[in-house]
């Protein structure tokens, strides 16, 4: 339906002449063709296009491609020692003493998760958001549901430690296309038993798409090619959608941000908050080991004293094989997607740097509007898309650290349908059983055979299981859930 009544001469004639100006004439080409609802429509897309920021971004961006192929080698350092804590190799006690910090801030009201939230699970063979997605478990929980409940049980484990009724402020960024669905399945699950106040959602920005000229593409003659602008979006998004203002008015110091797809995500991690907190770090990266050189993940590194995350395919072999004399790879900082940032560096970011963020360039096969008004599906990529990165603010950091967490126990991405054999449902599903055996076992329980499943609300990371297990041996599938919690799960398909 038509937003206005009708497109003025005037109005046309001053779009027009804007257009003009910065060469994006061509998206009216097809005007006369069109109804008044779709002149409606077309006339909103380029209202909402800054055509001197997004004329600006094609150059930025395309400038950057002939960096492409160079190599950063003699630029990069790895992580200082004193700004990288390895979970494995820290005493326990301290471990713990970082755990009760993270709580006394949760209790606190200081911490919030920012989820970035905006994929569809296209690749999993599931028409819905990737948070809705069931890996198979016993239990039968999406992975919307695993992460409220791990945030359900840090409250209460707050209280307990502290006495105090701390809630965890939930910031999910969507995209145009998950923000109904995930707003639908959150309000048909009563939001999983946190408060409807507690979780507010938004959707990231979006950039026009272009042709290898720049000129804006049309997806229809009355719609401009659009995509969403990166993971690195969030920022622009947090401050033009009130998130910065709902973060201040609530107290939030400390937003613990992380991608959908990792089943084992330490959602609000406290042992991460309270070092941060220590260290007065205002950015801070999570990181796994390489399993190899050649892992196809980028690095979390200094480049000329700043610091980055350097892709696999800017660093030559042999970098890739530099071994420190322990014989662990010298750039072995995996990145995972995993951050944490306080709320005075993102007012920061968003009021200063977010301007600077670099602009990664993707050649795409992007559907278009031809010459002859015909849409079509190009066979090989015909423009770019733009995207922003999360991990490029690193730089802008006055205190940034790095923390060592094991694979085993907080990483598993979720990325592809089973059939391609790793980062898939049967990977996830493998990695959670994994690791909660080795939670029942450590707790003096035995568990015969693979399938083992904790709920999130019974135990967050391991903690308080030995008066469930001890001494108890459990067969294949376990699945121990809190007192009073329903096993009723609905599959979210």
């Amino acid at each position: 339906m038509c937003f206005r009544l009708q497109i003025t001469m005037t109005e046309f004639d001053a779009m027009k002449e804007n257009l003009t100006e910065y060469g994006q004439e061509h998206l009216l080409k097809y005007w006369e063709e069109l109804s008044e609802d779709q002149r409606c429509l077309l006339t909103k897309d380029i209202e909402e296009l800054n055509l001197e920021e997004v004329n600006e971004f094609f150059a930025r961006a395309t400038s950057s491609l002939a960096e492409e192929n160079l190599k950063l080698d003699d630029k990069m350092e790895p992580v200082r020692e004193e700004q990288y804590l390895s979970i494995s190799t820290t005493d326990k006690k301290q471990l713990e003493r970082y755990n009760e910090k993270g709580l006394e801030q949760i209790a606190d009201n200081k911490v919030g998760v920012l989820l970035m939230a905006g994929g569809q699970g296209t690749r999993l063979g599931f028409a819905f958001p990737k948070g809705m997605f069931n890996v198979g478990l016993p239990s039968n929980k999406s992975l919307f549901r695993i992460q409220a409940e791990r945030i359900l049980k840090l409250q209460r484990l707050a209280h307990d430690l502290t006495g105090k009724s701390g809630r965890i402020a939930w910031y999910i960024m969507t995209s145009e296309h998950t923000m109904y669905p995930t707003k639908k399945y959150f309000e048909e699950n009563n939001y999983f038993g946190l408060s409807p106040d507690d979780i507010l959602m938004f959707e990231q920005g979006s950039l026009p798409c272009y042709d290898f000229e720049g000129k804006i593409l049309l997806d229809q003659k009355y719609h401009v090619a659009k995509a969403p602008d990166g993971n690195g979006g969030l920022y622009r998004a947090l401050r033009d959608r009130g998130i910065l203002d709902d973060m201040e008015r609530r107290g939030v110091s400390y937003l613990h941000a992380h991608s959908v797809d990792n089943i084992l995500t330490k959602v609000a991690d406290p042992v991460f908050v309270g070092y941060c907190a220590e260290q007065n770090a205002d950015c801070a990266a999570k990181v796994v080991e390489k399993s190899h050189p050649n892992e196809a993940v980028g690095v979390v590194c200094q480049v000329d004293g700043k610091y980055q995350v350097v892709e696999y395919s800017e660093i030559t072999q042999h970098t890739a094989e530099l071994q420190k004399p322990n014989g662990k790879l010298v750039f072995n900082a995996g990145n995972i997607c995993n951050h944490l940032f306080t709320s005075d560096f993102l007012r920061k970011i968003g009021s200063t740097f977010e301007k600077e963020l670099k602009l990664h360039v993707a050649k795409k096969k992007i559907p278009f509007v031809d010459e002859t008004g015909t849409r079509c599906n190009p066979e090989k990529p015909n423009g770019i898309k733009i995207e922003k990165f999360v991990f490029d603010v690193f730089q802008f950091a006055e205190h940034f650290v790095t923390v060592e967490v094991p694979r085993d126990e907080e990483f598993s991405a979720l990325k592809n349908a089973d059939s391609a054999g790793k980062d898939c449902a049967s990977t996830a599903r493998a990695d959670i059983y994994r690791l909660h055996r080795k939670y029942i076992e450590a707790a003096g329980g035995t568990v015969e055979g693979t399938e083992c499943e904790i709920s999130p609300l019974l135990s967050y990371a391991g903690e308080n299981l030995e008066a469930v297990v001890h001494g108890q041996i459990f067969s294949s599938p376990v699945h121990l859930m809190a007192q009073g919690e329903c096993s009723d799960i609905s599959n979210t398909e």
